[in-house]
């Protein structure tokens, strides 16, 4: 980085380079969103990164099949809504989730997982379209080079499972939805209807109409065969009822797909491993030596996840330093850090205060400069790591606090050119 600062040019250039990418967000509610910046890595970090979001989804989805095996009690103390416990074990596709992000942080003692956002991850467009366009700009090579062709792929290819599976005869009415008023929600949403290059149209969710025990309708009243609703969380979802009749309506589409009248995607086994409580049975089932995991696979676990329990007691015993945080919870809300009885540092929202806490080792997120159009400021560093039909692909970075929040900017990423000098 250069050791001066132009914050005009650095504002002109930005401006410049966001306004040639249509329909991105590059500043949200008015504060700034995507950096003019770059991070490079080696590709040998970029081949690690790709080798541990692998490594970790398999244990992820070894565990959903004992989760679906477990008792509604057992369930229940993960957190999942009672509400969902009759559907919760339905499996559409021989994989648990289509799109999913793994959060990584670089440590000492090497990559470690914060969390799996297996049902509604976001951060799509800025990784396999716009930091494409940044890589360009600062001369490096895009890590998600092509990428999106393979999102679309897998995309196709899970929706042609689905459809097999429930014997959808004809040309299949595909609708994409989210929230329309939030614009990263709506457009997100669009990006991925684009990738799948399938035949379908987007309709936001409050158009959307719901006849009970009969199927899902869009706002021209055509009954949905396939409902894809990237970034609507089913524990919301679960919990919607009619303000006019005050039905339901959030359990009766759910009925609708565990009738196989409505294809959902992601589907209902990607919400099962939604639960940040997930990981407390996988670090306890690691710790009991239970024979569930292979050595190897323990030796994963060991590597790359960190203690997850659902209480406290350990980390008080240890004097490890640890985060609080609501087994469903996005954007930090409601996070906070701990060391013994002492909170260290705490978000400003506590949405999910409801929600069962999980406790987990604390670990410092790497920091890095970065450049705002405010200055050169110091930021901690997430790697999001994309998982597609369980096969790492694509990756992203987020710069902000120590709890990363939905203030944390997107840092493109790429990889440096080698230099070659030529003798004539």
């Amino acid at each position: 980085m250069s050791q001066v600062f132009n914050k005009h040019n650095h504002i002109k250039k930005r401006a410049e380079i966001y306004n040639q990418i249509s329909s991105f967000w590059h500043d949200l509610n008015d504060n700034e969103y995507a950096l003019y910046d770059i991070e490079f890595i080696k590709k040998q970090e970029l081949e690690n990164i790709q080798l541990v979001t692998e490594r970790v989804g398999k244990i992820f989805f070894k565990i959903a099949d004992l989760l679906r095996d477990s008792s509604d009690e057992t369930l229940l103390q993960l957190d999942i809504p009672k509400s969902a416990l009759p559907y919760i074990r339905h499996r559409a596709l021989p994989v648990e989730t289509i799109i999913a992000r793994v959060d990584l942080v670089q440590t000492s003692e090497g990559l470690k997982v914060l969390e799996l956002n297996s049902d509604t991850p976001t951060f799509e467009k800025e990784v396999f379209h716009v930091n494409g366009h940044l890589c360009r700009e600062f001369g490096a090579i895009d890590p998600n080079d092509g990428l999106v062709n393979i999102v679309g792929k897998e995309m196709r290819k899970a929706l042609g499972e689905a459809l097999h599976r429930t014997k959808c005869n004809g040309h299949p009415h595909i609708v994409f939805t989210s929230h329309d008023q939030n614009e990263e929600d709506k457009l997100t949403t669009q990006f991925l209807m684009e990738t799948s290059n399938v035949s379908a149209k987007y309709v936001p969710l409050h158009k959307l109409s719901i006849k009970k025990d009969e199927g899902l309708y869009d706002d021209q009243g055509n009954k949905i065969d396939v409902l894809y609703r990237q970034t609507y969380p089913l524990e919301h979802l679960v919990e919607d009822v009619s303000d006019e009749t005050e039905e339901q309506i959030g359990v009766q589409l759910i009925e609708l797909v565990y009738s196989n009248k409505l294809i959902m995607l992601n589907p209902i086994s990607a919400f099962l491993l939604q639960s940040k409580a997930v990981q407390a049975v996988i670090w306890g089932m690691k710790e009991v030596d239970s024979s569930y995991f292979t050595v190897e696979e323990k030796q994963w676990i060991n590597d790359y996840f960190l203690p997850t329990y659902l209480e406290e007691d350990v980390f008080l015993d240890e004097g490890w330093k640890y985060v609080k945080k609501p087994s469903f919870g996005r954007e930090g809300d409601t996070v906070s850090i701990y060391h013994g009885t002492k909170k260290l540092l705490e978000d400003r929202n506590h949405s999910y205060e409801h929600s069962l806490p999980v406790y987990q080792k604390y670990v410092d997120l790497p920091s890095k400069d970065i450049r705002t159009v405010n200055g050169i400021k110091e930021a901690k560093i997430l790697i999001g790591s994309f998982l597609i039909n369980g096969k790492a692909c694509g990756i992203g970075l987020r710069a902000g606090s120590q709890i990363t929040d939905n203030h944390a900017y997107f840092l493109p990423v790429g990889i440096k050119q080698e230099r070659r000098d030529f003798k004539v």
